[in-house]
């Protein structure tokens, strides 16, 4: 009876330590927890969400959001048949490329076709009106669905890329106002329903289009090494891999290979550059901003970046930048990370962190105060 009362001891306190780390502490190299007394705490749930029905295996997770009511949707490559290892499609069945869970984390439905949703199925935006959208970074379109699985509006046709000869594998154009190259986030305006698109995997904009998916404008472009080097605005080193717009009419996007989040008005017009800590003192350079999220206080005081780089979740004070707190590290157990890659928050401030390449998973981190 001791040994087993040891185990569950130590599992209880392994399960408290993972996902609360402090990357400022002037003592310690190493991450340890949310120290800043102004930002939220958070604490890894192990058990969320439940297993999934019918032996379904997830591929990479390209994208998490969550709706009105609290329910997780999350988006895997399973559409991709190389997606999955030759074991998992002998022994496992491929889950849907959409999954919906409760807040308890029971899966409660299911829905895309594997021959129409994006290849390489990359972000899921729930907008104001409850709609999904989802695109692919292999893909070129954009697709908004109802949150039962009903295609809406797609903006963009199916494999045909804004290249010189129309292949993903052509020279980007970065210039049409009908076709994409592989999208990679969406950000819908509840004021208008405008849809801002970061075309960053194949082109290097913020490309935006009307609520019926007519095209209204751009901005961007492929930085030199020397621009980016020099913080230059509206110009982006390699992916555009992220694109928030907030309450007070900002846009926040993350220029991945840039090493940084750019800020501009919905017009584009260029305001400041953020920068992200490294995890320890001994790491050259800046982190990696792969996902950006707004907190859903009244003025939107945090932005939590998602650091591909580090494997780590920062919160930075979005008016001064600077950065309160962090918490991840690289590895496979809970609360660790492999290729962090989206972040969505639900009405209480939990966390829910899709992984793609080696993680292939969705952990939630329950706020858990001040």
């Amino acid at each position: 009876m001791k040994d087993k009362t040891h185990i569950y001891v130590v599992a209880i306190v392994a399960v408290i330590v993972a996902g609360g780390w402090n990357p400022l502490s002037r003592d310690a190299g190493l991450l340890r927890g949310q120290a800043s007394p102004t930002s939220t705490t958070f604490q890894v749930d192990p058990f969320w969400p439940k297993p999934l029905p019918n032996d379904w295996v997830t591929g990479n997770v390209g994208g998490t959001c969550v709706d009105k009511n609290d329910h997780v949707f999350i988006v895997s490559r399973t559409a991709d048949p190389t997606n999955l290892t030759a074991q998992e499609k002998e022994i496992g069945r491929a889950a849907p490329p959409v999954i919906e869970f409760d807040p308890q984390g029971n899966m409660v439905n299911s829905w895309g076709d594997p021959k129409v949703v994006p290849s390489g199925i990359h972000d899921c935006h729930v907008d104001f009106e409850g709609n999904i959208w989802i695109g692919g970074n292999t893909d070129a379109i954009a697709q908004k669905y109802s949150r039962d699985g009903k295609l809406l509006l797609q903006i963009g046709t199916k494999k045909k890329f804004d290249s010189a000869d129309g292949t993903d594998k052509g020279a980007a154009l970065n210039a049409s106002q009908t076709l994409l190259n592989k999208p990679a986030s969406f950000a819908v305006d509840p004021a208008n329903g405008d849809v801002y698109i970061a075309d960053g995997y194949g082109n290097r904009r913020v490309v935006v289009f009307d609520r019926n998916g007519n095209y209204l404008r751009q901005f961007g472009r492929q930085a030199t090494q020397a621009e980016s080097e020099a913080g230059v605005g509206g110009v982006f080193l390699g992916l555009v891999h992220c694109v928030v717009v907030s309450e007070d009419g900002l846009l926040y996007v993350a220029d991945r290979d840039g090493k940084r989040v750019q800020v501009f008005d919905k017009s584009g017009n260029f305001k400041k550059n953020i920068l992200i800590k490294r995890r320890r003192a001994d790491l050259a350079g800046n982190g990696s901003p792969w996902w950006l999220l707004l907190s859903r206080d009244k003025g939107q005081k945090y932005l939590y970046v998602a650091d591909g780089l580090d494997e780590v979740i920062w919160t930075l004070d979005r008016e001064s930048g600077r950065t309160l707190s962090g918490f991840g590290r690289l590895g496979h157990m809970a609360g660790e990370f492999t290729f962090l890659h989206t972040i969505a928050m639900n009405t209480k401030g939990d966390l829910f962190i899709g992984e793609t390449l080696g993680g292939r998973r969705v952990q939630k981190f329950t706020a858990v105060g001040n």
